[in-house]
């Protein structure tokens, strides 16, 4: 048999092994292409401006894997004091996810929430339709499921 017919051969006898298989996800999300947490958007801005603002590089700080982008100094300044206050929860990936299916979605900066002075991204406006019909009940199994998502 030649060479590259083995090479295909054993990549799709691996492929086919891990198909069904659970991997870790990263503590933040950040899509494929990006190291930015948040699709670039100031974290704090949910909490300050009442909406999503996009970051800028000029404000910008490493936390926990990511990059995060911030709109103004103060905002930068305001989360480096207390990252987890202004964090999503769930790294950033779909809250609704987490709890509903116990995967590691992309959250949608674009689509949230704050409950009790967190924020909560969902993947879609049907995700999040979903999601809002039990709240407490989701936020109670996401936090239940998060952990193990980090340990698969």
């Amino acid at each position: 048999m030649k060479t590259p017919v083995k090479i295909l051969l054993a990549a799709l006898a691996f492929s086919t092994f891990m198909i069904g298989k659970a991997f870790a996800i990263e503590p933040i999300y950040t899509g494929w292409l990006s190291d930015q947490a948040v699709g670039g958007y100031d974290t704090v801005s949910y909490f300050t401006n009442g909406e999503p603002v996009k970051g800028s590089k000029d404000h910008k700080v490493t936390w926990n894997g990511a990059t995060w982008l911030f709109s103004s100094a103060e905002n930068k300044a305001l989360f480096e004091a207390d990252p987890a206050k202004y964090a999503p929860q769930y790294g950033g990936y779909c809250a609704w996810a987490v709890a509903e299916v116990n995967e590691g979605y992309e959250g949608d900066p674009k689509i949230w929430k704050i409950v009790d002075g967190k924020l909560y991204l969902n993947n879609n406006d049907s995700v999040q339709e979903r999601w809002n019909k039990d709240i407490p009940g989701f936020i109670e199994t996401a936090n239940k499921n998060w952990p193990g998502l980090l340990e698969k």
